[in-house]
């Protein structure tokens, strides 16, 4: 375990702005994000035009296969920063009331080109993930899945992928959110149904533009999940210090717009991701008092693979130890163990709703 560092992730600084950012800054709401922008301009020049190359006729042989390996490569190169302003912009309205309609392409247009299906993340995780907060009315709830075994995160997944969207479609209906679960359904159904007029067109391209990364984007939002609601407290489940995590100083924070930050996020989710640095520093007696876990140096990658391989060890070596709690490794090595353990629906306390679900919906 360590003590906290000075912490290095990325907060808002005024600046001066050149004209073409003053253009810009005209469509948003928040100035601060306006790396969002040049984020959706990158994508653009490049992720649709390398798919389109991959369905024309005359791209064949090792040319398409070269354009299939940079294709593979830019969607690694976007899919977290795009994925986690998708985030941003579901909780805070991106685009200015007069041009709010231009998020369709976002989630519309580009987002399936990084396997994301229209709506589908919003309605998960505006409308069930913060009002049911990993409870076990939340259809991707960790609570019941041991969250060190290899085996149960494949079955998380396997659950997730194969039952995900009809169990988001009737909770969302069974709790009066129907206009949400609508959207999900029909932005799912978009997607697939692009998908198999494309097969018509071309199957292989199918395959690698879409089908692929849309199971990609599936498993890597399985992963995020599963870490960040890993480490959760027998006795307070529903408590936000005590069933998420967060990663300071990290590169992941630069690149995913301070993601890191997971308790801080559930506890606000409508602040603004340059905000959360400050906000964690502000409120770390918070923490301590909480027992929160917090890490320094390892993002939620590396914990997900310390946790698949019980580096325990590894894992409190980058543990925060706020205001001097735990007096060595070995209590905290215990601690994070007691944190992993499967529940069982007998073992679960009464479930408190701690968010206000009109607040979390406007």
């Amino acid at each position: 375990m360590k003590l906290l560092p000075p912490i290095s992730d990325p907060v808002f600084h005024q600046q001066s702005y050149s004209t073409v950012n003053k253009f810009f800054l005209r469509f948003i709401n928040d100035e601060r994000d306006l790396p969002f922008i040049y984020l959706l301009i990158k994508m653009s020049m490049i992720l649709p035009p390398l798919a389109l190359l991959l369905y024309m006729p005359f791209i064949n042989g090792w040319l398409w296969w070269a354009i299939v390996i940079i294709f593979f490569v830019a969607t690694f190169m976007f899919r977290t920063p795009f994925g986690l302003m998708i985030h941003c912009v579901s909780h805070r309205q991106f685009f200015k009331n007069r041009n709010k309609k231009l998020i369709y392409y976002i989630t519309w247009f580009l987002g399936p080109f990084l396997g994301l299906t229209p709506e589908t993340y919003f309605s998960h995780h505006i409308g069930m993930h913060h009002v049911e907060n990993n409870m076990p009315d939340d259809d991707s709830s960790t609570m019941f899945y041991k969250r060190d075994s290899l085996k149960d995160f494949i079955k998380y997944v396997a659950d997730f992928i194969f039952t995900g969207m009809a169990g988001l479609i009737f909770y969302l209906t069974k709790n009066n959110r129907k206009k949400l679960a609508r959207r999900a359904f029909t932005g799912e159904m978009y997607f697939f149904a692009i998908c198999i007029a494309l097969c018509f067109l071309n199957w292989q391209a199918t395959i690698v533009v879409f089908i692929f990364t849309f199971f990609v984007s599936r498993i890597i939002m399985m992963v995020g999940n599963w870490t960040q609601h890993s480490f959760i407290d027998p006795e307070h489940p529903d408590d936000f210090y005590r069933n998420s995590i967060t990663c300071v100083n990290v590169r992941y924070n630069r690149i995913a717009w301070n993601d890191g930050y997971h308790i801080s996020h559930h506890l606000k989710p409508t602040l603004h991701w340059t905000e959360h640095p400050n906000s964690f520093l502000a409120n770390l007696d918070k923490y301590a008092a909480n027992k929160a876990i917090v890490f320094d140096g390892i993002d939620f990658g590396g914990v997900f693979f310390n946790l698949m391989r019980k580096r325990y060890d590894i894992l409190a070596s980058h543990f925060v130890n706020i205001n001097g709690v735990y007096k060595n490794d070995d209590e905290v090595i215990a601690l994070l163990k007691n944190r992993t353990q499967r529940f069982t629906p007998g073992t679960i306390p009464a479930q408190h709703r701690v968010l206000n679900e009109l607040q979390l919906l406007s």
